[in-house]
């Protein structure tokens, strides 16, 4: 499935983010990008990125998209997550490592409560890596679908994701689109 798609099904569940929406997309230096990072990323999160500014949901969940001329800043955040590094050297992390060790964690999102939201980047297809959620109760889950999809099965209340608050998802969420 294409990555337009994808938005397009997360536009669905989550119709207030459309007003966000930049007008003519956001010229993301994805080889700048890459090149910092050391490996691509996912195209579901290639389009939205292009679609959309740092997305907020409810004052609860932040989707970190790099932004045009932010793009070594993200990948530099990126490979350089002292939480996550942090948990790998206490033991923390289930069989999970940190990027850029092979099939290591990319960070995407987070929840204000504590949860974070990864990659697995394994395989090798970045089409294909799971997303991996930290939950504030330390708990590490695996869903065998993409960022957007994922966000899309959250607020259509189709993937449910343990120890969320019991009004989460809200029926309307607010979406504030922070600007570049």
């Amino acid at each position: 499935m294409d990555g337009m798609l994808r938005i397009e099904a997360l536009e669905a569940a989550l119709p207030a983010m459309t007003r966000c929406r930049v007008p003519g997309g956001r010229a993301v230096d994805w080889a700048a990008l890459e090149a910092a990072l050391g490996t691509a990323l996912p195209s579901d999160f290639r389009s939205l990125a292009e679609a959309y500014p740092v997305l907020v949901v409810d004052d609860f969940l932040m989707v970190s998209l790099p932004r045009p001329g932010g793009e070594v800043a993200w990948a530099s955040a990126s490979r350089n997550d002292e939480i996550l590094q942090d948990l790998y050297e206490m033991g923390d992390t289930e069989d999970y490592v940190p990027f850029p060790r092979p099939g290591g964690l990319i960070g995407w999102a987070s929840f204000n409560s504590g949860d974070d939201f990864y990659w697995r980047t394994s395989p090798a297809d970045p089409d294909a890596w799971p997303v991996v959620v930290r939950t504030d109760n330390a708990d590490w889950i695996e869903f065998p679908v993409g960022a957007v999809e994922f966000l899309a099965g959250v607020y259509g209340r189709t993937i449910d994701v343990p120890g969320m608050p019991r009004n989460f998802p809200r029926d309307h969420p607010e979406v504030l689109g922070l600007s570049d």
